[in-house]
C-alpha cells in the first residue's frame, strides 16, 4: 500500500475482518485486541511510525463501545477498579505519547519488555490451579493499581495498545476475577486510548512526520471490532471463570511467543 490513508477494498474488507475476529476473541477476558493489531497494521497495511500508534489506539476508541454497554447492562462498570485505574492510565497515555514523539522508541524494544513480562505471567494463569473464593489474596490497595495503571498507561501512550493486554493478565494474577478484571480493563482501554487520539492529535499540529492517525484503516478496524467486541461480552457470562483464566493466559503465552520470534527474526 503506498498511501496508508487510501486503501482498496480487498484491504478494508481485511480491516473490518481483522478488527472483528480479535475482538471477538480477546473482549471476554478483558482485552480489546489492539496489541494483535500492532503487527497487522505495521507488516501488512504500511502504517508509517509513528502514526501506528494512534491508529492502533483509534481502533480502541471505536471498538470497545460496543463490549462496554454490555458490562453497563449487566452491572459490570459499577466495579470501583474502573475509576482506581483511571487515575493512573490517562496521565500514562499522555507521557507515553510526548515519549513516542519526541524519543520514538523502537517497536522491537517493546516487543522484548512485553515478552518478558507476559510469558511467565501467562505460563503461571495457565496451569495454576483455581484458587477458592474464600481463600482468594485481598484486593490490591489504591496506591498499588493507580502505579500500575500509570505504567501501562505511559506504555500505551508510546506502543497504542490501550493497556488492557497488559493490565488483564496482571490483575488476574493478583488475584482479581475476571468478571471483575475485564469491564474495567476494558473500560480503562477505552478512555486512555480517547486521551492518547487526542493527545496525538495535538502533537501533530506541533511535529513534523506522521504523527496522526491514519482515519481509514483505525476506523474500519473498529467497525469490525464494535460487533465482536459485544459478541464477546455476551459470550463472557457464559464461560467458566477458570476457561477464562486459561484463554488469558494462552493469550499472553502466543503474544510473548511472537513478539520474541519477530525479535529474531527482524
Amino acid at each position: 500500500m503506498h498511501d496508508p490513508g487510501v486503501i482498496d477494498l480487498p484491504t478494508a474488507l481485511g480491516a473490518l475482518a481483522a478488527g472483528l475476529l480479535v475482538a471477538l476473541v480477546t473482549t471476554p477476558v478483558g482485552v480489546s485486541g489492539a496489541v494483535f493489531l500492532l503487527p497487522v497494521q505495521l507488516d501488512l497495511l504500511g502504517i508509517p511510525s509513528p502514526a501506528v500508534t494512534p491508529t492502533n489506539l483509534l481502533f480502541n476508541v471505536v471498538a470497545t463501545p460496543g463490549a462496554l454497554l454490555r458490562h453497563h447492562r449487566t452491572g459490570g462498570l459499577r466495579s470501583p477498579l474502573v475509576p482506581q485505574l483511571l487515575v493512573g492510565t490517562v496521565p500514562g497515555v499522555v507521557v507515553g505519547a510526548v515519549v513516542r514523539v519526541l524519543a520514538a522508541p523502537g517497536v522491537e524494544v517493546f516487543r522484548v519488555l512485553a515478552a518478558a513480562l507476559l510469558l511467565p505471567l501467562g505460563l503461571w494463569l495457565v496451569v495454576r490451579r483455581p484458587v477458592a473464593e474464600d481463600r482468594r489474596s485481598p484486593a490490591p490497595r489504591r496506591a498499588t493499581l493507580t502505579l500500575l495503571g500509570l505504567g501501562v498507561g505511559v506504555i500505551g501512550g508510546v506502543y497504542g495498545i490501550g493497556g488492557g493486554s497488559l493490565l488483564g493478565p496482571i490483575l488476574v494474577g493478583m488475584g482479581l476475577p475476571i468478571a471483575a478484571v475485564a469491564p474495567a480493563a476494558l473500560a480503562s482501554t477505552f478512555v486512555t486510548s480517547l486521551a492518547g487520539v487526542a493527545t496525538y492529535g495535538v502533537l501533530s499540529l506541533v511535529s513534523d512526520g506522521p504523527v496522526a492517525p491514519v482515519w481509514s484503516v483505525g476506523l474500519l478496524c473498529g467497525v469490525g471490532g464494535v460487533v465482536g467486541g459485544y459478541v464477546g461480552a455476551r459470550l463472557q457470562h457464559r464461560l467458566p471463570d477458570a476457561g477464562l483464566r486459561v484463554m488469558l493466559g494462552l493469550l499472553a503465552v502466543g503474544l510473548a511467543v511472537a513478539y520474541v520470534v519477530q525479535v529474531a527474526t527482524a
